[in-house]
C-alpha cells in the first residue's frame, strides 16, 4: 500500500538529465544522477535507451564518480562524454593528490559497437564543455587552460614552481581587481575563464582558437564546419555590466565576426539555421532582457549585428523561464531549427506547465503549442532523421518523477510523451503522491495562479510556500518538500505572485520597486481564499520560502502575527548587503529592480529591508542558511538572528556547513534530507501539535 513521502526518499531518486538523440533518432543517451552509497555526494553515469522503447534503458558507463554530457558523433558510432575518472583509474604517481588536481574532467570516447572508453583530451585545466564538428574529425572544447600541457600552462600563468621541503610556501593571497570573481557553488572563478580550443578527434591534439579577454560560452558549429558561433561579454566593463554578444570565428583563420552586438546586447545560446545563413539566439536588448526574452534571428555574416529579427515579437511566452523543483533539474534552454528548415522549436511555460512550441523562422506569426499537459519538460533534444524531427525530453509532473520520454508526433503536428526509461518506477509506486488542486484568485486586478496540496479533507494546518528569484515560477513540477509536508499532515499552498515568470512581461515587471507589500498581498489573498473555502485552519498557518521567498517570508512575519510558525531559508534581510556582497554584487541589478543604488540612497534600501521590521516579529522562526552561500551571504541570517534573539523572540538559527545557496536542490544528499526533516518537524511541532515553545534541538547535531 502506498505510504506518505519521507525525507529519505531523496536517496532513492535517480534523476535523468541532458537527453541526446543519435543522428538517426534511434537511440537516446542521457545522464542519470543518484545519491552515493554513503549519502555524502552524487554519482552520475551515462545511460542509453532505444527510442522505440523495444528494450529497457541500460547503464552505459561505469566511471567511479562522474560521467556526464554525452554527445553522439555525427556518424552515430561513437559517444563522447565528460568524465573525472582519470584520477581513479589511471596511474599517475608523479601527479599531485586527486583533490588538488584541476585536470580531472576530460573528454572520453566510447565506441558503441563495443570496447572500453578512452580518454581523448589531456588539457591541464580540464574541459567544461564540447561540441562535435559536423564531419566528426574535431571537437570544439571549452577549457580554462592557457597551455596545452602542464608546463606550458604554468609558464603562461607565470606561477612559480612549488617550493621544496623546508622552503617558504607560495603566497595564498588573492588580488582582486574586478567584480564577478566568485560564483555560488563554485567559489573563486577569477582564474577559470573558459576559452575555445580545437581538439583532433583521433589524436587528442589540442590548439587554442579563441582566447578573448572574457570567457566564451555556448559553442555551436556551422552546418558546413567552417565557423563556430559563441557568446561572450565583450563590454568595456564586463564585470559591471551584464551583457552578452554573439560572435562567429572562422576555424581556419581565427577571424572573428560580430553577429549580434552593441552596448545593450544580451543574447546567448547561438543556434545555426540549416542553411548556415542565420544564427538564432535567446535574449533581448538591455534592460528589457531582465523581464522579457525573445528568440532572435541574425545574419551570420554580421550584417544585422545591431538589429536582428525577434521571432517572438508581440508574444508573451518566456523561453528561458526558470521553473522550481527540488527533484527535476532545470537544464540550459535550447533552440532547434526544424528538419524542413521552416520552423523553430523551443520550450516555454504556459499556465504553470512547461510545453514545447513551434514558431515559423520567417517570423510574423504566433507560436503553436505542440505539447499539452500539466507537466514539466526540464530538458529536451531533437534529431533530424529522414526529413522529420525526432524529439526526446525529460518529463515530470507534480506527482510523477522524472523519466526520459520520446515525443511521438500526431497527424496534426502535436506531440505526446512516451516513456523510454523507468528509473524511478519503484519509488513512484511506493509513495502516496498528493495530487495538487489548481487554484486561481484575483489580487489588485491581477489573476494569480496557485496549487493546493491538501493533507486531507476539511480545514487542515497549512504552510504557504514562496518561490525565489523573484523572477522564477512554480508550476506542475515535482517538489519533494511539499509531498513530505502534506504526508505529515500539513497542506501546502504554492503560488506565483506578481514578479513571477510565465505570465507575460507586464506581470514579470509588476514587482519592480515593490518586493514586499504587493507580492505579500498576492499570496495572502490566496491564503484567504483557501481559509474561506474551509480547506485551511486559520489558527494553524505557517509560511516558508527560500532566497527571495525567504525575503518575503521575513517581510510577512514582520507585518503580521497571523502565522503560527515560519521557516526562512537562504534569505535576504538587508537589501544593501544583498547588492554589495556575494556573487552578484554590483549596482546594475539594484538599478533595474529599484531605480537607484544602495550607496547613493542607503535609507531607501533600509526601508525595503525586512530587518527594518524585525522588531515586530513574534512568529516562531527557524532561520536556515548555508555557510558557503555566495548568493545571499550568511551574514543575512546572522543579522536577523541577532536582532530576534536580543529581543528574546522565539527564533532558532540552523547553520548548514559546506553548502551553497543550492542546498535544497543540489546540496549533499544527507544535508538535503536533514533539511527536509527539520522543516517538516518545525511545522508539525507548531501547526499539527499546536506547541508554543521552541522544540528541543535534535540530539544528532554538531556543536555538542
Amino acid at each position: 500500500m502506498p505510504r506518505p513521502a519521507q525525507p529519505d526518499d531523496l536517496y532513492r531518486l535517480q534523476v535523468p538529465t541532458d537527453p541526446q538523440l543519435a543522428p538517426d533518432g534511434r537511440w537516446v543517451a542521457f545522464t542519470v544522477t543518484r545519491s552515493a552509497v554513503g549519502k555524502d555526494g552524487y554519482r552520475t553515469a551515462v545511460w542509453l535507451a532505444p527510442a522505440d522503447g523495444s528494450t529497457p534503458a541500460r547503464r552505459l558507463t561505469y566511471g567511479p564518480r562522474s560521467d556526464a554530457h554525452p554527445r553522439f558523433a555525427p556518424d552515430g558510432r561513437t559517444l563522447a562524454f565528460l568524465s573525472d575518472r582519470r584520477t581513479n583509474v589511471e596511474e599517475e604517481p608523479e601527479r599531485e593528490a586527486a583533490k588538488d588536481r584541476q585536470d580531472a574532467v576530460q573528454v572520453h570516447l566510447l565506441p558503441l559497437d563495443g570496447g572500453e572508453a578512452r580518454r581523448l583530451t589531456d588539457l591541464p585545466r580540464g574541459v567544461s564543455g564540447f561540441a562535435w564538428s559536423p564531419d566528426g574529425t574535431q571537437l570544439a572544447v571549452l577549457t580554462a587552460s592557457l597551455g596545452a600541457t602542464l608546463t606550458a600552462d604554468a609558464r603562461r600563468r607565470g606561477r612559480p614552481a612549488p617550493p621544496k621541503p623546508g622552503e617558504t610556501p607560495l603566497s595564498d593571497y588573492r588580488y582582486i581587481d574586478k567584480l564577478g570573481y566568485q560564483y555560488n557553488g563554485a567559489g573563486f572563478i577569477d582564474d577559470k575563464d573558459a576559452h575555445v580550443w580545437l581538439v583532433d578527434a583521433a589524436t587528442g591534439e589540442a590548439r587554442p582558437l579563441v582566447a578573448g579577454p572574457t570567457p566564451e560560452s555556448d559553442i555551436a558549429w556551422s552546418p558546413d564546419g567552417t565557423r563556430i558561433a559563441f557568446a561572450a561579454n565583450r563590454h568595456a566593463a564586463p564585470d559591471i555590466h551584464g551583457r552578452s554578444s554573439l560572435f562567429a570565428v572562422d576555424v581556419a583563420t581565427g577571424r572573428l565576426t560580430t553577429v549580434a552586438g552593441g552596448a545593450d546586447a544580451a543574447f546567448w545560446r547561438p543556434t545555426w539555421t540549416r542553411d548556415g545563413a542565420s544564427i538564432l539566439a535567446l535574449g533581448d536588448r538591455f534592460p528589457r532582457v531582465g523581464f522579457r526574452t525573445g528568440i532572435w534571428r541574425f545574419a551570420a555574416d554580421g550584417s544585422e549585428a545591431a538589429a536582428g529579427t525577434d521571432l517572438l515579437a508581440g508574444c508573451e511566452l518566456k523561453p528561458d523561464a526558470a521553473m522550481t523543483s527540488d527533484i527535476s533539474i532545470g537544464e540550459p534552454h535550447r533552440l532547434w531549427p526544424t528538419a524542413d528548415g521552416t520552423g523553430l522549436l523551443f520550450a516555454a511555460p504556459f499556465r504553470g506547465s512547461y510545453e514545447l512550441w513551434r514558431v515559423p523562422l520567417a517570423g510574423g506569426a504566433k507560436p503553436t503549442r505542440l505539447t499539452s499537459g500539466s507537466h514539466y519538460l526540464s530538458g529536451w533534444d531533437a534529431a533530424a532523421a529522414e526529413g522529420r524531427d525526432v524529439l526526446a525530453a525529460v518529463v515530470s509532473a507534480a506527482t510523477r518523477l522524472p523519466e526520459v520520454h520520446v515525443l511521438d508526433e500526431a497527424p496534426d503536428g502535436t506531440r505526446t510523451p512516451r516513456a523510454v526509461s523507468a528509473l524511478n518506477a519503484v519509488a513512484q509506486a511506493e509513495i502516496a503522491w498528493v495530487e495538487p488542486t489548481e487554484r486561481w484568485w484575483d489580487s489588485d486586478g491581477r489573476r494569480i495562479q496557485g496549487w493546493l496540496y491538501a493533507a486531507g479533507d476539511g480545514a487542515r494546518p497549512m504552510a504557504l510556500e514562496i518561490h525565489g528569484g523573484p523572477h522564477t515560477l512554480y508550476g506542475w513540477s515535482p517538489v519533494l518538500e511539499w509531498q513530505v509536508l502534506a504526508g505529515a499532515g500539513v497542506s501546502v499552498l504554492a503560488s506565483n505572485p506578481r514578479g513571477s515568470e510565465g505570465y507575460g512581461e507586464a506581470f514579470n515587471r509588476a514587482n519592480l520597486g515593490d518586493w514586499g507589500d504587493g507580492p505579500m498581498a498576492d499570496v495572502m489573498a490566496g491564503v484567504d481564499r483557501v481559509v474561506a473555502d474551509g480547506l485551511a485552519d486559520p489558527e494553524r498557518l505557517g509560511v516558508t520560502g527560500g532566497s527571495y521567498g525567504g525575503y518575503l517570508t521575513n517581510w510577512i512575519v514582520g507585518r503580521t502575527d497571523r502565522f503560527k510558525a515560519a521557516v526562512t531559508c537562504r534569505s535576504v534581510v538587508d537589501m544593501g548587503t544583498l547588492f554589495l556582497t556575494g556573487d552578484i554584487s554590483g549596482g546594475e541589478w539594484a538599478e533595474i529592480e529599484f531605480g537607484r543604488l544602495p550607496w547613493e540612497d542607503p535609507s531607501y534600501f533600509w526601508s525595503i529591508s525586512p530587518i527594518s521590521l524585525a522588531k515586530n516579529v513574534r512568529t516562531p522562526l527557524l532561520i536556515q542558511h548555508a555557510e558557503h552561500d555566495l548568493r545571499c551571504t550568511i551574514g543575512q541570517a546572522e543579522m536577523l538572528f541577532t536582532v530576534l534573539r536580543s529581543l528574546r523572540r522565539p527564533v532558532r538559527l540552523m547553520r548548514v556547513p559546506e553548502e551553497s545557496h543550492e542546498l535544497t536542490r543540489s546540496g549533499t544528499p544527507f544535508r538535503r534530507a536533514e533539511n527536509l526533516v527539520q522543516l517538516r518537524d518545525w511545522f508539525a511541532h507548531f501547526l499539527v501539535r499546536g506547541e508554543r515553545r521552541l522544540p528541543a534541538p535534535p540530539r544528532n547535531r554538531a556543536g555538542r
